[in-house]
């Protein structure tokens, strides 16, 4: 495998979380927000990866493949004065979990920095292996 083909593999890891970073800020920014005039609450979202070859054999990526939605029922409070609620006095709060989605956060982050590591690692391994053949 050629050197280069890590920077490939590296960066789509980093894509992808990029990615998953995205759809959990989404979902954080929404953790509270209450169902609309159409009862429809905002539902988690979750990144689905799939392994993507990446040319040569033994060679592979990773890529979003999609993104699903959470189908579990938000969370419904009792407060009947909220301008939201329902006949019977509750109102429907999207079904997100802020400690979910801050571990997945911390996960993607983690990966997405442990992906970059690598790149540094890699070019620093080039620049050293340019420099053998000079002489100092």
């Amino acid at each position: 495998m050629s050197m280069f083909k890590i920077f490939n593999v590296a960066g789509s890891a980093v894509s992808a979380q990029s990615q998953r970073l995205n759809v959990v800020a989404s979902n954080l920014a929404n953790a509270d927000t209450v169902a609309g005039p159409d009862r429809a609450a905002y539902k988690a979202r979750q990144v689905v990866f799939t392994t993507t070859p990446m040319g040569e054999v033994g060679t592979a990526g990773v890529t979003v493949s999609q993104v699903t939605e959470d189908n579990s029922p938000g969370r419904r409070v009792l407060d009947p004065k909220h301008p939201q609620a329902d006949a019977d006095g509750y109102v429907t709060y999207s079904n997100v979990n802020t400690v979910e989605e801050m571990v997945n956060m911390i996960s993607a982050s983690r990966s997405y920095q442990n992906n970059i590591e690598v790149m540094n690692t890699a070019k620093s391994l080039l620049m050293k292996t340019l420099q053998m053949g000079q002489g100092g």
